[in-house]
């Protein structure tokens, strides 16, 4: 189980929300926020390799800080990567991230119920309301074209471009004002159900209970049968 909270205590943030959620086998997490020392010491590392190394690496350290900056302006929480063997033995890969998105002043609740019955009312748009344990959410899939990483944009050849698919689960609980999007990537369009599935499962373990924290002795009132559920389902 992965615990994501605001910088500083909870008490001192009331614009983002505290939140627990599973990360499901094969899925490695990106640092988010390297320290300065371990960036300074890959640069040094770096430097000590042959050119034509030198040169290589230098792009994937680039790629990796651009990519790290742009998460962050996007309120990422979370990024992981995926590594799964596919049935003729190669490597397919995935993106899972886990965002925040503030509603603006707007009741986030509001906004994912009407998001969710707009999705009702248009099945065909790949949008569908989804209950979760956490609360009412919805699911969105698209395929679509996007840039691929690998080659500089600036080069005569363009940036390499390739299709994947994208499910993107949204949804917000009590006492919060942020909605939590939860997002799955992958250019393995053959294997789209397994990867909604794996999706589904993440978006299912979300909650804004501490499943870490003790369960009431007899003699303490006991929570909401929402919130036992909640740390059942966490053991």
């Amino acid at each position: 189980m992965t615990t994501t909270t605001p910088s500083g205590s909870a008490a001192s943030s009331a614009t983002q929300p505290v939140f627990w959620y599973g990360i499901p086998h094969g899925y490695v997490k990106l640092d988010l926020d390297p320290p300065r020392e371990r960036l300074l010491e890959l640069v040094r590392e770096l430097n000590t390799l042959p050119a034509e190394q030198r040169a290589q690496a230098s792009q994937v350290l680039q790629f990796y800080a651009g990519m790290v900056t742009t998460l962050n302006a996007q309120n990422v929480h979370m990024c992981a990567v995926g590594y799964h063997p596919d049935d003729d033995g190669t490597i397919v890969t995935s993106t899972l991230t886990i965002s925040t998105v503030p509603t603006s002043g707007h009741n986030a609740k509001l906004v994912i119920a009407g998001l969710a019955g707009t999705a009702s009312d248009a099945p065909d748009t790949g949008m569908r309301p989804l209950e979760l344990p956490c609360g009412l959410g919805y699911l969105a899939e698209e395929k679509k074209r996007t840039v691929a990483p690998g080659r500089d944009p600036d080069s005569s050849e363009g940036p390499l471009r390739g299709d994947v698919w994208q499910g993107t689960v949204a949804v917000t609980g009590s006492g919060t004002p942020d909605i939590i999007v939860v997002q799955l990537v992958t250019p393995a369009f053959h294997l789209a159900d397994t990867y909604r599935d794996i999706l589904l499962g993440v978006a299912r373990t979300l909650t804004f209970t501490d499943p870490t924290k003790p369960a009431p002795t007899p003699d303490e009132p006991r929570g909401s049968s929402a919130e036992a559920a909640m740390r059942n389902d966490f053991g």
